[in-house]
């Protein structure tokens, strides 16, 4: 038996209403509009068990996009290396950053834009965004496309 993924692309109105309703809650959590993911599932209308079951296997289609494109835009502290750790963390979780734009710190924060190829990514975005959140330094973390 081949234990590798196997992807079928589906349109959205054959879909069981649960795998919606997980889009619905990932969109809400990296967008920001909710901090949890018991918030995300109530204003969802899904359960928190059916999120985690089905989190990392559902994943909206950009037919736009060539491949699954994120971009991310942080503030970071201005401090030696803490680009470095953003960078490879997403090096690490096979992410291919295309570009970075960072702009000239203010009051010790630098604004900075990654975009990156996330099709190969091991990670989902939401435990993605959760990791570079740890990162010492990281001030705030919020995705601008990609979802």
């Amino acid at each position: 038996m081949n234990s590798s993924p196997h992807y079928l692309l589906v349109e959205s109105e054959v879909l069981p209403e649960v795998f919606l309703k997980v889009i619905e809650a990932k969109q809400l959590l990296v967008t920001g509009q909710v901090h949890s993911v018991n918030e995300a599932a109530r204003i969802a209308g899904l359960s928190r068990s059916a999120y985690y079951k089905y989190k990392d296997s559902v994943h909206p289609y950009n037919k736009e996009a060539g491949g699954y494109i994120i971009t991310l835009h942080a503030m970071l502290r201005d401090e030696p290396g803490v680009l470095s750790k953003l960078t490879g963390l997403l090096y690490k979780e096979s992410a291919n950053i295309m570009t970075i734009n960072q702009n000239i710190p203010v009051g010790g924060i630098a604004p900075v834009t990654v975009t990156a190829r996330a099709d190969g990514m091991r990670l989902s975005l939401c435990d993605l965004l959760d990791r570079i959140r740890e990162l010492d330094g990281v001030n705030s973390i919020e995705v601008i496309s990609g979802l």
